[in-house]
């Protein structure tokens, strides 16, 4: 592991993962209303979210989800890490005050593009609330290498 760029490609292998937990708190929700402008009632009111199906307030999916960028910029691959797509499913609401535990494995490495394909996924309490699929650019030491000679 380069401690600058997280892993290079070269130290990346199928079935590697790593993963994070976090609660998730009305403080976060209202932050996370804040920059993304979704203010939707279902995040942000108790009495409305009563009214729907699902019978309280629920934390936005995108915050969620966000923790899957945690992982890979922090852990897997980590620093330097391009985030070039993600496809997501949203399984079960997640709720204020539930810890969310966000994991990704390594499911393909494209090593003469430096890409690397991940399986994601996001549960509280053991339930799946997030699953999809993550491609990511990673550095490269021989890269780096051949490019400061």
């Amino acid at each position: 592991m380069n401690p600058q760029n997280g892993y290079d490609i070269e130290d990346i292998t199928v079935g590697m993962s790593a993963e994070l937990g976090k609660t998730i708190t009305d403080a976060d929700i209202v932050m996370f209303a804040g920059v993304s402008t979704d203010v939707n009632a279902v995040h942000m009111d108790e009495e409305f979210g009563k009214s729907t199906m699902f019978g309280g307030r629920i934390a936005h999916g995108m915050l969620s989800a966000s923790l899957i960028s945690a992982v890979l910029g922090n852990r897997l691959p980590g620093a330097g890490v391009i985030y070039m797509s993600q496809s997501l499913r949203f399984r079960a609401p997640v709720r204020p005050g539930d810890t969310v535990r966000a994991k990704v494995t390594v499911k393909e490495v494209i090593a003469e593009k430096c890409r690397v394909v991940l399986d994601t996924v996001c549960t509280v309490g053991g339930k799946v609330v997030i699953d999809g699929e993550a491609m990511v650019m990673t550095t490269s030491r021989q890269k780096r290498e051949t490019s400061s000679k």
